[in-house]
């Protein structure tokens, strides 16, 4: 009995390729996907000096700083968490769109900018931010 060579065979022989194809479709629907497009204004803006924009949001703001050692400072004088309220809703009052920023130290407690904040809301702050020192 002669063997049969896998040549003399009437069946075509062929690499089916479309299981490669549908690999690389994932892929390119995964990239498609995944990629971040970051849109451009199209325009020119000229940016303000961030000194000058520093200096007109402490005139037009509340200032709060909360020191290392937790003491609540307002106007260079020591208020304490308590004295929050009393000091800012007279200002509140006359201007409610003026914003609250609470200043806090790398090392004061959070707990203790917690309640600054929670009594700058109770005084009727609508925009109440928190800054950190710039280097």
């Amino acid at each position: 009995m002669p063997r049969k060579s896998v040549s003399d065979g009437d069946d075509p022989l062929g690499i089916d390729l479309s299981p490669m194809i549908d690999c690389i479709f994932i892929l390119l629907i995964f990239f498609i996907v995944t990629t971040v497009f970051i849109e451009e204004p199209g325009a020119q803006i000229n940016k303000p000096d961030l000194g000058t924009a520093a200096d007109q949001l402490d005139k037009n703001s509340i200032l709060i700083a909360v020191t290392r050692d937790d003491k609540v400072v307002y106007a260079n004088k020591t208020i304490g968490v308590k004295g929050v309220g009393p000091m800012i809703k007279p200002i509140l009052d006359l201007e409610p769109d003026v914003p609250v920023i609470i200043q806090g130290d790398n090392d004061a407690s959070h707990g203790v900018i917690q309640q600054v904040h929670a009594e700058v809301k109770l005084a009727g702050a609508k925009f109440v931010a928190y800054s950190a020192k710039n280097q």
